[in-house]
């Protein structure tokens, strides 16, 4: 018995739809999420980062400078130059120097006799030692000196108080001062020292140290046309030339 076909389409029940679609077309047609919009994801890497992002960043940067600082001053007290070792040299004591005042003469000294620029430029104390004689002699004329002067220091009265003796003279040139004072250096005997005189840096001349026998001692020296000669006590005469003015 055969059935109609006119009715089959009324008789076939329909497919229901799938959810999100329609007959109209395909593709979703519902709401679309956040993750599927165009532009999402570029939206939230554009954020900047918040303050506790920077906190965080400061912090790990000053644990990381302070790291460095410690390095450093580890290296610096084990390693070089090492002050934190237990076998570091010590700095040295500082060297504390005391200068003694310098001595007072105790003596008047005498009245000059000298009235030239160069007899006034004789002093009357050297150190405590106190000019007790002054007078004018010949002894450097045949050395053709223009002047000369022959001073005694004494640093008190009677037999046992200490003496030297100061020949000084003048010459016209620098030259013929240094001539008289090599002849001076030869009669005194070998220098047991020698070496440059200084004036305000300069080199004026030459001073000589020799033995004048029973513990005393001749200096003889040139300050540019200026002879002198100091005999006295070895340990005495050296101080007399270093505090002479000429």
């Amino acid at each position: 018995m055969s059935q109609s076909t006119g009715g089959g389409s009324a008789g076939r029940s329909a497919t229901p739809a799938r959810p999100g679609t329609s007959s109209g077309g395909p593709g979703p047609t519902g709401p679309r999420r956040p993750a599927d919009a165009t532009g999402a994801r570029e939206r939230r890497h554009s954020r900047p980062p918040s303050a506790a992002v920077y906190r965080r960043r400061r912090l790990v940067v000053l644990v990381g400078l302070l790291v460095v600082v410690g390095l450093v001053l580890a290296l610096l007290a084990w390693v070089w130059p090492g002050f934190a070792r237990s076998d570091a040299a010590a700095d040295p004591e500082p060297t504390v120097t005391v200068t003694a005042d310098p001595p007072t003469p105790t003596l008047e000294p005498v009245a000059r006799t000298g009235t030239t620029a160069f007899a006034q430029a004789l002093p009357d104390t050297v150190l405590d030692l106190v000019l007790r004689s002054d007078s004018a002699t010949d002894a450097w004329t045949a050395a053709r000196a223009l002047e000369a002067y022959q001073l005694e220091y004494a640093d008190g009265e009677g037999d046992d108080a200490t003496r030297v003796t100061v020949v000084a003279g003048q010459w016209p040139t620098s030259a013929e001062a240094e001539a008289a004072a090599d002849d001076l250096v030869a009669a005194a005997g070998t220098p047991t020292e020698e070496g440059d005189v200084e004036v305000a840096g300069e080199v004026a001349g030459r001073y000589a140290v020799t033995d004048a026998g029973d513990g005393r001692a001749t200096v003889t020296w040139r300050n540019d046309t200026a002879v002198l000669q100091a005999t006295g006590p070895a340990d005495v005469v050296a101080d007399v030339y270093a505090a002479f003015p000429l």
